[in-house]
C-alpha cells in the first residue's frame, strides 16, 4: 500500500474551458497504465470546449447539475449518481448548469484528447433533457 500526496487543485486553463473550474488528480497511471481520474469542480455556468478522448470518457456527477451534450444530440441534464460515457471519438461538452456549482469524476484511458472550439452560449442555452425523471 502507498498513501499517495496528490498535486494541488489546479484551475483548469481558458482555452479548454469557458468560466471557472478546478481539477484534483485522483489517478494518473504511470505505464503501463493508461488510467485517468480527476475530481473536476465547476462554478455555476462553467463548461469545457467541444473535445474528444482517443479512448472515450466516463464521468460520475457527484455534486449540482451537469449539462453534458454529444455534437448533433440533444443536452443531457445529469445529477449526482448519474454516469455519463461518451466513447472513442465522440465529440462532446460537459459543465456546470447556469445556476448551481457542479462535480464530477473523470474517468479516462491515456492523454490522447483533442481539443476543439469553445461551447457557444447558443448551444451552452440549448433544450435540455433529464436522465431520469423527477
Amino acid at each position: 500500500m502507498e498513501i499517495i500526496q496528490p498535486p494541488a487543485t489546479a484551475k483548469l486553463p481558458p482555452e479548454m474551458f469557458s468560466g471557472d473550474a478546478w481539477a484534483d488528480v485522483i489517478h494518473r497511471g504511470e505505464d503501463p497504465s493508461r488510467a485517468r481520474a480527476n475530481m473536476v469542480r465547476f462554478a455555476p455556468g462553467a463548461r469545457t470546449a467541444w473535445h474528444s478522448h482517443g479512448l472515450g470518457q466516463t464521468l460520475y456527477i457527484v455534486e449540482g447539475i451537469a449539462l453534458i451534450q454529444s455534437r448533433g444530440g440533444d443536452i443531457v441534464e445529469a445529477r449526482p449518481g448519474d454516469v455519463i460515457f461518451t466513447p472513442a471519438g465522440e465529440e462532446h461538452w460537459h459543465g456546470a448548469a447556469p445556476d448551481r456549482f457542479m462535480a464530477h469524476v473523470a474517468l479516462w484511458e491515456g492523454d490522447d484528447v483533442d481539443w476543439l472550439e469553445h461551447v457557444s452560449d447558443a448551444e451552452y442555452t440549448g433544450p435540455r433533457h433529464p436522465t431520469r425523471s423527477s
